[in-house]
């Protein structure tokens, strides 16, 4: 009886020695040492829960510590009434099983036992998956901690899944799953959802620490959700053992990443360095057969009409070396056919052209590492793919500068798409340029993409407003003779343009080639450095720039000249100084500047603005997809 005692009192002495060498506590957590001052939390009783095993991790109270070593294994010699006891507990186990459920308290999601220790040991000894337990919920004071933050994110999905086996490291993840799995955001979870998700997961999390996830700082939750933003969550539900094992693997480098926080290695400026003559004759003669996937047609949206004209571009620029092709009206749910077919007629260069295909962008890339595929997104980070977008909040401060300068009332209004990274940089952008020629400038942000609005509805309001200078859609639609777009001032009811924005994607696709051709694609790539590639160039590369009218005041023109050049040569940013929010200052250092970094992830809009940001289920249906991919509030 007393042979399996020993096999874990021997288990136990080893854990006892290992912790003791790392100058760690050797025996259980005692959840009473680590508590906050008595008085300052709040419990809640759970009633009856499975409790994963995993995750209980101590004790009560110092009393009951001391037998045991920290993961839960006898450290009383066999010669104890202890001893006996947990032998015929583990027989008892054996012969029928445990059954009686143990109470424990949970706080910050780990369990400590008051009533079962011996319990919990015995059944840990034998690789048991849950215990039943009668708990009580200790609740801290909430915290701007980022583990307090995690922490109630958890308690809120708790509620809707009561699922509590999963946990993630990086705040607003528990509201993405609940997102990515197909659930509103106040959306309670029935008993097939529950069954469903605890079949998947586990099945990853099995396949996630065969393959070494121990051995990562990142939870087997931080990487199911990776791999469900990746591959669907329906999808992988649908995968097989084998299945599932292989895309695990395969998806390795994006879980490594994950590991870095979602570092992204910003590219500013092209590489222009000269690699060894060697390196560039083994390169130089490199044919490309091209892609590009576009959303919708060149002659009905001005964003593929501006790819287009990049894609026109690099023909020209490259008669001989490049050929490509395009495909066109690609909803999200065809972008991996479209990338397969793309692949099966000889592509060996891929350029998605919306965040809606990042998804199946990296999906296609862990299957053809030796393709490259790039996806035009901003603030993404994966491992298998790179990403590329311009600076345009440099041309909208411009155009900023240009309303202010324009506007007789100082009322402007500017008309967004999406809520995403970048779009919230040109908004302030703008502001800032407006604010900057006139101070009593302000901007009235509206969105184009609220469901249950129009245009029109959007520029009556601008009218009720008496807004004299208009910020509207960036390019003119081919297939759309209006003059509603750029920058236009409103006279006697109709638009008069002032200014455009111009995407020049064919400078960004020939530059990008280039480092292709000349060898120093590769060197953009360190085999040191696990992060992410995100090329983000601006009017230094002279990817953005503003095309003024021609009845521009000369001296408007002298403004924007002197201030393109200044951005150009690095010497001014548009988010530098001083810089207030709708709620409050952000940054209060004159001298300073906001890093690309801030400008990028931005989820604030200037003093100036009049408006708000718009929450994911205020927009369209056609907008969520680009939304959920890079929108300033994942997981909404």
């Amino acid at each position: 009886m007393l042979e399996e005692y020993n096999k874990a009192y021997k288990l136990g002495k080893k854990d006892y020695q290992a912790r003791m060498m790392k100058g760690e506590k050797p025996t259980l957590e005692v959840l009473d040492d680590i508590l906050p001052a008595r008085g300052s939390c709040s419990e809640v009783s759970l009633g009856l829960v499975q409790i994963p095993m995993e995750q209980i991790v101590g004790t009560k109270t110092e009393s009951r510590s001391n037998a045991f070593a920290g993961n839960f294994m006898p450290i009383l010699r066999e010669n104890t009434e202890f001893a006996y006891k947990w032998a015929v507990l583990g027989a008892s186990h054996v012969n029928e099983g445990i059954r009686d459920p143990i109470k424990a308290y949970e706080y910050m999601n780990k369990f400590y036992v008051e009533e079962g220790n011996k319990r919990v040991s015995v059944l840990k000894y034998y690789d048991a998956v849950s215990v039943p337990g009668v708990v009580t919920r200790i609740l801290p004071p909430k915290t701007e901690e980022k583990e307090n933050k995690i922490y109630y994110e958890f308690v809120d999905f708790y509620e809707l899944s009561k699922v509590n086996y999963i946990w993630f490291t990086k705040e607003g993840s528990f509201a993405r799953l609940q997102n990515l799995i197909g659930k509103g955001p106040k959306e309670v979870w029935d008993d097939d959802d529950k069954l469903n998700f605890s079949s998947v997961y586990s099945r990853f999390a099995l396949e996630f620490e065969v393959a070494g996830g121990k051995k990562l700082s990142i939870t087997a939750g931080d990487a199911f959700l990776a791999f469900i933003t990746v591959y669907g969550y329906q999808a992988v539900c649908r995968k097989t053992v084998a299945e599932l094992k292989q895309l695990v693997n395969k998806s390795w480098e994006e879980f490594k990443l994950l590991e870095h926080d979602n570092e992204i290695d910003l590219k500013m400026d092209p590489n222009r360095e000269k690699k060894p003559l060697l390196s560039r004759l083994l390169t130089g003669s490199t044919k490309l057969k091209i892609a590009f996937i576009y959303a919708k047609t060149p002659g009905s949206s001005a964003w593929t009409y501006a790819h287009e004209l990049g894609r026109l571009h690099l023909e020209q620029t490259f008669p001989d070396e490049v050929t490509t092709m395009c495909y066109e009206n690609i909803v999200p749910e065809l972008a991996e056919k479209a990338i397969a077919d793309a692949i099966a007629k000889g592509c060996n260069m891929i350029f998605t052209t919306t965040p809606a295909f990042v998804q199946a962008s990296v999906q296609a890339a862990i299957a053809n590492p030796d393709i490259r595929i790039l996806n035009c997104s901003l603030n993404t980070s994966h491992r298998y793919i790179r990403t590329y977008y311009a600076r345009m909040h440099e041309a909208k401060f411009l155009m900023g500068a240009i309303a202010g300068a324009m506007s007789e009332n100082g009322r402007l209004a500017y008309i967004a798409d999406y809520p995403i990274f970048g779009t919230i940089a040109n908004i302030n952008a703008f502001a800032l340029g407006a604010a900057m020629v006139n101070p009593r400038a302000k901007v009235y942000l509206e969105w184009s993409t609220l469901k249950d609005d129009d245009l029109g509805q959007v520029m009556e309001r601008i009218r009720e407003k008496e807004v004299s200078v208009v910020s509207g859609r960036d390019m003119v639609i081919p297939e759309d003779a209006s003059r509603y777009f750029g920058l236009y001032r409103m006279e006697n009811g109709m638009p008069h343009n002032l200014a455009m924005p111009l995407w020049h994607w064919g400078k960004f696709y020939e530059e990008l080639i280039r480092t292709v051709m000349n060898g120093t694609w590769k060197y953009d790539d360190s085999s040191s450095e696990k992060k992410a590639i995100n090329y983000w160039w601006g009017m230094s590369s002279n990817v953005v720039d503003v095309i003024c009218s021609h009845t521009l005041p000369t001296g408007t023109q002298h403004l924007v000249e002197l201030l393109k050049e200044t951005i150009s040569r690095g010497e001014f940013n548009p988010f530098s100084g001083v810089l207030y929010s709708q709620n409050g200052v952000i940054r209060d250092d004159p001298q300073g500047s906001l890093s690309p970094e801030e400008i990028i992830t931005m989820d604030w809009l200037a003093d100036n603005v009049i408006g708000s940001i718009p929450k994911s289920w205020q927009l369209t249906e056609q907008a969520k997809p680009v939304t959920l991919q890079q929108g300033v509030e994942k997981g909404q």
